[in-house]
């Protein structure tokens, strides 16, 4: 077969070719002409991944504990796509800190495909196409798809939005545990990890998660969020936090679709959002228009809700002229 007689990159990225999947994403993360054909074309094929999200703030060890439980989900017989989400540099707009880097074990392992992207400068915790990342990695038959946050703090909840499992990691000896507990992440948790278990202050932790969660009602068959001890530098408690996973797959199974849907619809909005934006700047508003109208806010010459609702109505009487 010669070059020009391959399949299309779509193929390919289903019949799990690696150099395909890493080429797919580059074109979705850089915005190319073709990344919304190829999404579209791969969508059809996706729905089987089980997507597990590891969020918690900096420092608490994420990446290490991702790169464990790679290998005890491998020894399970899954295939797995890891999407790890880094700072963008200010300076060249790509990966900090390279997560591929921590994942070395896993190189030589067809059953892994391991990607790290850049926030680009978007807060929440992901990039904005880290959900187009993860349908590349499922249409390309990875039972299994983990995706780490970038590690931002209180922010960091679109996870909840991505994932189907949501394992918040904490670690103890970092200061005020009360006021980590008031951290947005702590209210999307499905899942607590109190990693580096070994240090003092793990039991203090574990007491004030606990002490947390008496504070809410869980009704009958309702999930309650289990804490589960690692040190995931030694591999300590990833049996039990995949087993804890897999219990919290079994147990919502019957509500997964509706998860999805609320997942799809977020998606959805995003990406109207972002459309009706990207039209606006180019075809309603004039050169140099949008940040005309931010000066005259920032002049306080209108206000944000009188500059929305003419651009609104501009847009669509333009609309409607067409």
């Amino acid at each position: 077969m010669t070059v020009t007689d391959r399949p299309p990159l779509g193929q390919r990225v289903l019949d799990g070719d690696p150099r395909a999947i890493a080429r797919a994403m580059s074109l979705i993360e850089d915005d190319a002409p073709g990344a919304p054909d190829l999404v579209r074309m791969l969508f059809p094929h996706t729905g089987r991944a089980y997507v597990i999200g590891v969020t918690g703030p900096p420092g608490a060890g994420k990446s290490t504990l991702v790169d464990r439980l790679v290998g005890t989900v491998r020894a399970a017989g899954e295939t797995v796509g890891v999407i790890a989400v880094d700072p963008t540099s200010p300076f060249t707009g790509g990966s900090i800190l390279g997560d591929r880097l921590r994942m070395q074990a896993h190189a030589a392992d067809a059953g892994v495909f391991i990607r790290s992207m850049a926030t680009r400068g978007h807060l929440g915790g992901l990039a904005p196409t880290t959900s187009d990342l993860a349908v590349v990695l499922d249409a390309a038959g990875r039972s299994l798809v983990i995706v780490e946050t970038v590690g931002v703090g209180q922010d960091e909840v679109d996870i909840v939005r991505t994932a189907d499992v949501s394992v918040v990691v904490l670690v103890p000896g970092t200061g005020d545990d009360v006021q980590a507990l008031k951290a947005g992440i702590m209210e999307i948790a499905d899942i607590y990890v109190v990693n580096k278990a070994d240090r003092d202050g793990a039991d203090r932790m574990v007491t004030s998660i606990e002490s947390n969660l008496s504070l809410q009602a869980f009704g009958d068959g309702q999930w309650r969020p289990p804490i589960v001890r690692t040190e995931a530098t030694n591999g300590k408690g990833l049996d039990e936090l995949w087993a804890t996973i897999q219990a919290f797959r079994t147990h919502t199974a019957g509500r997964r679709e509706a998860r999805l849907a609320a997942r799809q619809e977020y998606r959805l909005r995003e990406l109207l959002a972002r459309r009706f934006l990207a039209h606006v700047e180019a075809r309603v508003l004039g050169a140099g228009e949008f940040d005309a109208i931010v000066g005259r806010i920032a002049r306080r010459e209108t206000d944000p809700y009188s500059a929305a609702a003419d651009v609104l109505s501009r847009a669509l009487a333009s609309g409607a002229a067409r």
